[in-house]
């Protein structure tokens, strides 16, 4: 059974070319031009276009596509605009699920650290809304520092840095309010 089916299957995938040769007794025939078979002639001046006049639903969905147009072309704007957006932030995901199969030793038990110091700024916050948005940083922070005491020092001073220069800039604008040839109407206008 397998001989008879296989032998056929595999006859297919044979290729050879065929020639062929008129009859030596057939009279020699004439070859038609393309342009003479019917399939292919075109009637000359006979056919005129006519465009159909457009239904009331052909008219309704035009009307409602232009009505849509500038909301599309928005949806368009956005969504080229997000695009790259999402890309960066998928990959910055896959980045720090790749980091975090292959954490180096010792990360876990200090984000447990660090996580736990967060946790216990927390439970100190009990009753003020500024306290549990101050505490949890800070401790979570200190907990960092005692890990990472390097970048601890850089954050630190950087934050020191821009902290007096924010200081500077508010003394600045008190003393120009509180001297006496300040002009009012330059802040209102």
């Amino acid at each position: 059974v397998i001989q008879r089916s296989v032998g056929p299957a595999s006859l297919s995938l044979l290729t050879f070319r065929v020639y062929a040769a008129p009859k030596k007794d057939s009279p020699h025939k004439s070859y038609m031009k393309i342009d003479e078979l019917s399939l292919y002639s075109v009637p000359e001046g006979q056919s005129k276009y006519v465009e159909e006049p457009r239904t009331q639903l052909e008219e309704n969905i035009s009307e409602l596509r232009h009505r849509c147009e500038p909301y599309t072309n928005l949806c368009q704007e956005i969504y080229s605009h997000t695009k790259p957006k999402v890309e960066h932030f998928v990959q910055w995901g896959v980045d720090n699920y790749n980091y975090l199969q292959n954490a180096p030793p010792g990360f876990y038990p200090r984000l447990g650290v660090i996580g736990f110091a967060g946790f216990v700024g927390l439970l100190f916050a009990r009753g003020s809304k500024i306290k549990k948005l101050v505490y949890p940083p800070f401790f979570m922070g200190l907990g960092a520092s005692v890990y990472y005491p390097q970048q601890a020092i850089t954050i630190a001073q950087i934050t020191g840095e821009k902290l007096y220069d924010w200081g500077l800039r508010g003394y600045i604008v008190v003393e120009d309010l509180w001297n006496p040839g300040f002009k009012w109407n330059i802040l209102w206008s």
